[in-house]
């Protein structure tokens, strides 16, 4: 046993969504006391680092109504139930921008918020990139523009907050730190 440990006492549904379900969870804490936890349950994700020949990032841009803005992002999209994550890595490519990969590189996983939500990103790397002539049609209510970024003009973006959700800087800084190998 893990001495932090939290043992779930009692749990309760609050809502379950389109992408998403909420509860609320009663848990005994080490040292006895009780407490409670809001968790959000999240299907998984994968984004995507996808790299032109000429060794420009492909970034979408798009509205994001929790931050009332638009950003750009690596093209990311959420595991469909039973889905292997290349599998959603090769999809959302395609849908999201068009390209398939010669070349498909799994990178790392990691949680977007451990303190309250169970959402795991898996990073892969896109190269040799081919436009695909009828590409798979991307969510209906998903409207997005297809940006490629030099890793400097990347990295700029960043600093003035065009980039900006954990996903996308974990990407960019990634391909920094491989350049600097």
């Amino acid at each position: 046993m893990n001495k932090f440990e939290e043992k779930t006492v009692s749990t309760e549904p609050i809502f379950k969504g389109k992408i998403i379900s909420v509860q609320v969870d009663e848990v005994e804490l080490p040292n006895g006391e009780l407490s409670k936890r809001e968790i959000v349950h999240h299907p998984g994700a994968v984004g995507l680092i996808a790299l032109t020949d000429e060794n420009k990032i492909v970034m979408v841009e798009q509205y994001r109504k929790p931050l009332e803005r638009s950003l750009l992002e690596i093209p990311a999209g959420k595991l469909e139930p039973g889905e292997e994550s290349a599998v959603t890595a090769e999809r959302e490519l395609e849908e999201e921008t068009g390209y398939r990969a010669g070349k498909m590189e799994y990178i790392s996983s990691f949680y977007t918020s451990p303190g309250f939500a169970n959402e795991i990103i898996h990073l892969y790397l896109a190269t040799e990139l081919e436009k695909v002539e009828n590409p798979a049609d991307g969510d209906e209510d998903e409207f997005i523009e297809l940006i490629e970024l030099s890793l400097e003009e990347a990295l700029n973006c960043m600093k003035n907050k065009r980039i900006y959700d954990a996903k996308t800087v974990f990407a960019v800084q990634y391909l920094q730190l491989m350049e600097k190998r």
